[in-house]
């Protein structure tokens, strides 16, 4: 790096990510939930099948079309994942 970088930050912090891998009605969800002290206490996940992830806490899930748009899902599947999420984050 070279003396011009401006970090905006720059931090280290330990973390808890839970692998979990469920099948849905019509999708296989394979994500990765990881649990910060950032983002105001939600949790990033990571859909790794779909190469998707947002950072969610419980105000998101009860956001209409969230879920939808964020993993590209149908509202079908978006209430699988919702229900699952629901009892983790």
């Amino acid at each position: 790096m070279n003396e011009e970088t401006f970090f905006l930050y720059d931090d280290k912090e330990s973390t808890e990510t839970r692998f979990v891998s469920f099948m849905g009605r019509n999708t296989r969800f394979d994500l990765a939930i990881t649990k910060t002290t950032r983002h105001y206490g939600k949790s990033l996940v990571l859909n790794m099948l779909g190469s998707t992830y947002a950072i969610i806490g419980q105000d998101d899930l009860e956001e209409e079309g969230y879920l939808e748009h964020a993993f590209n899902l149908t509202e079908e599947d978006a209430m699988e994942l919702r229900e699952f999420l629901a009892e983790v984050v």
